[in-house]
């Protein structure tokens, strides 16, 4: 099994970003957790993490509105 992000701009739209591929879903939270500001700043505005082919979940990378 394959886990990798998928990431979106503001509206949904499919963002540019590193093409990762990790052994498992807690190797891929890890690095998210370390590179997402960086994903931010170039305009990802929310990421989901895939399984293979199965959405696990969907996160916001934008601060919460305030």
């Amino acid at each position: 099994m394959a886990w990798s992000w998928r990431y979106e701009g503001a509206n949904g739209e499919p963002a540019p970003g590193p093409g990762e591929s990790f052994g498992s879903q807690a190797d891929a939270e890890s690095w998210i957790g370390q590179t997402w500001r960086d994903l931010a700043a170039s305009g990802v505005a929310s990421v989901v993490l895939n399984e293979d082919d199965r959405v696990e979940y969907r996160m916001s990378l934008l601060p919460p509105a305030q």
